[in-house]
């Protein structure tokens, strides 16, 4: 089975992960831009972790069978700071037109305050006139009033929903976000803030797999970059039909990226070199 991570941040991973990943089925990933531990003070360095997810990683995880693409955005956590995030989004062009990025994202809430959704609303305009798919991140905590935030900008700049993949639902979340958006609708494996196996598959039993999308959404923190594969194994184990599977593992993410023109996994990635000697 041909598995697609449809939000890891390989920038904080090892390559352990990607053997890992590799050996588990995984064969393509996408990694959204997120807080990389501490506010950034300028714009540059902004512009050079984008540098670094849209050329460094793909080459990285090449060497291990996982075809590696990437999504641009300025990190809800650090949107208190306008001035950057007017300096950065003047920037950010270059870097959402680079063959490697197929979103704008992860862009969304943390402290759910008018700055933050100044910077939301400015990046899903941009999104919006470029075309773009968007990664829209729920934040950790009040995700009920998040969402709130969410459809108030989604009012005032009324995006294509088909786009947009609206991340980490839970249960608190997930029948709002189907039933009040035509989003794709993100349910996370990670422990503490989102869910496990089992409660990603009392919710798909629940509401169906035609609009959700599964991740693991592995960083920094206590989190698995085979999530998503220990999710399949839950669900079938719980006796998820095959289409439910395929759709989690493949179809949906698939669908939901091909929207960008970027997206292109080969269907049949190179297997990874043998591993070189000890010196």
């Amino acid at each position: 089975m041909f598995i697609i991570e449809p939000h890891i941040h390989m920038y904080s991973r090892t390559t352990d992960d990607y053997q890992a990943m590799f050996a588990a089925g995984i064969r393509a990933c996408v990694e959204p831009s997120f807080w990389l531990g501490s506010h950034r003070r300028h714009a540059g360095t902004f512009f050079d972790y984008f540098e670094n997810i849209l050329t460094f990683e793909p080459t990285r995880s090449e060497r291990f069978g996982i075809d590696h693409f990437a999504a641009v955005a300025y990190n809800p956590k650090e949107a208190e700071n306008k001035t950057l995030v007017d300096e950065v989004l003047a920037g950010i062009g270059a870097y959402l037109d680079h063959p490697r990025c197929v979103a704008m994202g992860e862009i969304g809430f943390n402290n759910l305050n008018d700055a933050e959704y100044y910077c939301f609303t400015r990046q899903l305009a941009i999104a919006k006139e470029r075309g773009l798919p968007v990664i829209i991140h729920i934040s950790h905590y009040r995700k009920p009033e998040c969402l709130d935030w969410i459809l108030r900008g989604f009012d005032e700049v009324k995006p294509d929903q088909r786009l947009i993949y609206l991340d980490h639902n839970t249960e608190d979340t997930i029948a709002r976000a189907l039933s009040q958006t035509d989003c794709w609708c993100g349910l996370t494996v990670y422990p503490i803030s989102k869910l496990d196996p089992a409660r990603v598959s009392a919710i798909i039993r629940q509401h169906g797999s035609e609009r959700i999308i599964v991740s693991g959404s592995a960083d920094w923190g206590i989190s698995d970059p085979v999530s998503l594969v220990k999710v399949i194994a839950r669900l079938r184990a719980d006796g998820h039909p095959e289409s439910t599977i395929q759709r989690i593992a493949f179809d949906n993410p698939n669908t939901f990226y091909s929207q960008s023109p970027n997206w292109r996994p080969p269907p049949h990635p190179t297997p990874p070199p043998p591993p070189l000697p000890p010196p």
